[in-house]
């Protein structure tokens, strides 16, 4: 390990040194369950008055938590599971948080060493079987390398591109003793996350986007992690240039911006999509550029130079070739171009020129608007439900997704106009990530509102975490979208199949679920009902609102797998 400055020694054993770096590290809450191999920490967290443990009901759901709370608030997230089945139940959420670029580190437990690999009860090959959705994994083999271990696996959780990382505590590493000592500096070799930002190619970039009439800025998960919402937006603003997001990077700019071209994709705003494919440059901020992103790629922006700054430099012509491409910090490359715009201010001519871009946008959006008119029937729409609840939400509130149609639905009808304020599972796309992730977003923000769009279906892949919510109570509020199906699912067999295949589902009776977890629940079982949302989100504590809509509302816009981002169904098939 690498030798680093230190504090005074003192005399520890494992366990006591996993609390102290937790200290250290400023670790307010820790998620997790307890298990035989681990139970000498959990014997330290009785008397321990800065780290708060919350008793989740499932590993899963303990990641997903504690990427909520690092997803909301910029810190590290950290979870403690058990061996063998503990440890395993975390993968899901590692891998989630590995494409979603969340800092998360997770401890897990394992045999002591010298039972390392003779199939003991509950051992598991964690550190290989989570070597491809992690940043990095450690197993500690030596009591000496425990702190430094922790320490650095903070370090590279956060740094450059963040990402998850695992550490696995064997038994004995927990209950054996050496020196404790402390690691104030990191410094591992071939480890270089701070990235200088090259002026000459940020310049390259700003003579680029000075030419262009019609300039695009993508707006991905990268502004938001690199907390550049102001200076994209003063960007935005001194030389007229619109901006449209990622599903990531909703909320990088505010939604209601005049600027604000939209959130694209596979199930983004038709304008925005079309302002993809019509712009001659556009300029990439931070996104991986993902098939829902991009469509085929060969239609996404055919006309335009292609400029993709990211700190991630595999990234980067890894899906979509660029015509500059700039390994550099999201937020150093903006203050670049802020100090470039300030020396060299746009021509009128030009300012004249994407005025009449940004107004072709707006057009294609009054176009696109049309498409969401609501039934008049008294069948609810669940697009009614989510624009009722942003109409009587705090500007401030988070809002929280599971995954599935409503996911989009909340992308497309809920404005965000705050970073970190829209929470997701995009890359892995997971169901059953909303609810616990609430739970460490409440956490983060205890006098915060906080509320959470569910499907029917992803709400019950860990509905166990309601009983958390009841236990530290958390006034979170569930909206279920309850069509009855597993909703996408369905969409694409309508589309590309002749029947549905197991897409329909059973749903419990949700008031009587939560009665069973002691929280607060209601029911809208139609456009009548509407009034009720703002009882449920008065109401005190945790709660559960099962709103029933329309069985087979489809998600429009839609680009086909396979298809250009221009190829977009904007109306069911008949």
């Amino acid at each position: 390990m690498q030798q680093c400055n230190k504090i005074e020694a003192q005399t520890m054993s494992g366990a006591k040194i996993f609390m102290k770096c937790l200290e250290e590290e400023g670790v307010e809450y820790i998620f997790g369950i307890p298990g035989g191999v681990i139970l000498p920490i959990y014997n330290e967290f009785y008397k321990n008055e800065t780290t708060t443990h919350i008793l989740t009901k499932h590993e899963q759901g303990a990641v997903h938590a504690a990427e909520g709370y690092a997803k909301s608030s910029g810190k590290v997230g950290v979870v403690i599971a058990t061996s063998g089945p503990g440890a395993t139940n975390t993968v899901t959420g590692l891998a989630d948080a590995y494409y979603d670029s969340v800092p998360i580190v997770v401890f897990t437990g394992n045999v002591s060493t010298s039972a390392l690999g003779n199939d003991a009860f509950q051992e598991a090959d964690i550190v290989s079987i989570t070597r491809a959705c992690t940043k990095y994994n450690y197993i500690v083999r030596d009591i000496k390398d425990l702190a430094s271990i922790i320490k650095e696996a903070f370090y590279i959780a956060q740094t450059g591109r963040p990402g998850p990382v695992l550490v696995d505590l064997p038994k004995d590493i927990l209950v054996s003793t050496c020196e404790y000592n402390y690691s104030e500096d990191v410094n591992l070799l071939g480890y270089t996350p701070e990235i200088e930002t090259n002026d000459k190619d940020v310049a390259k970039i700003f003579k680029e986007l000075t030419e262009a009439e019609k300039p695009l800025i993508l707006c991905g998960g990268g502004v938001v992690i690199s907390d550049s919402f102001d200076e994209l937006t003063i960007l935005s603003e001194k030389n007229n240039i619109p901006i449209v997001s990622t599903l990531m990077g909703l909320g990088g700019f505010p939604a209601s911006h005049k600027h604000f071209a939209g959130f694209s994709g596979m199930h983004g705003n038709s304008w925005s999509n079309l302002a993809i494919y019509n712009c001659d440059l556009l300029l990439i901020l931070g996104s991986r550029l993902s098939d829902r992103q991009t469509g085929s790629v060969s239609g996404y922006c055919p006309n335009a130079k292609i400029i993709h700054v990211d700190i991630d430099p595999i990234s980067l012509n890894k899906n979509l070739q660029s015509d500059i491409s700039v390994q550099g910090d999201i937020n150093q490359t903006l203050n670049i171009l802020l100090d470039l715009s300030d020396k060299n201010p746009l021509s009128e001519e030009k300012k004249s020129a994407r005025s009449k871009w940004i107004d072709e946008i707006n057009n294609n959006k009054n176009e696109g608007l049309k498409y969401r008119i609501h039934t008049t029937n008294e069948s609810l729409k669940p697009s009614e439900v989510i624009e009722k609840v942003y109409e009587l939400s705090d500007p401030e509130a988070f809002i929280i997704t599971e995954v599935g149609q409503h996911q989009m639905w909340s992308a497309q009808y809920y404005n965000k106009n705050n970073p970190r304020r829209f929470i997701t599972s995009g890359g892995l796309g997971t169901m059953g990530f909303g609810l616990p992730a609430a739970l460490g977003v409440q956490l983060a923000h205890p006098d915060k509102q906080v509320i959470v769009f569910a499907g029917d279906g992803s709400i019950q892949m860990n509905i166990q975490e309601l009983a958390t919510a009841n236990t530290y109570n958390l006034p979170i509020k569930i909206f279920i979208i309850n069509n009855g199906y597993l909703g996408m699912v369905r969409q694409w067999q309508h589309l590309m199949y002749d029947r549905y295949s197991e897409s329909k589902i059973f749903s419990p009776d949700y008031i009587a679920l939560s009665k069973a977890y002691g929280i607060g629940g209601f029911t809208v079982k139609g456009r009548g009902d509407l009034h009720i949302l703002e009882e449920a989100m008065n109401y005190p504590g945790p709660a559960l609102i099962n709103c029933t809509v329309e069985e087979e509302d489809d998600v429009y816009p839609w680009v086909p797998a396979g298809k250009g981002n221009k190829e977009m169904l904007m109306e069911a098939k008949k």
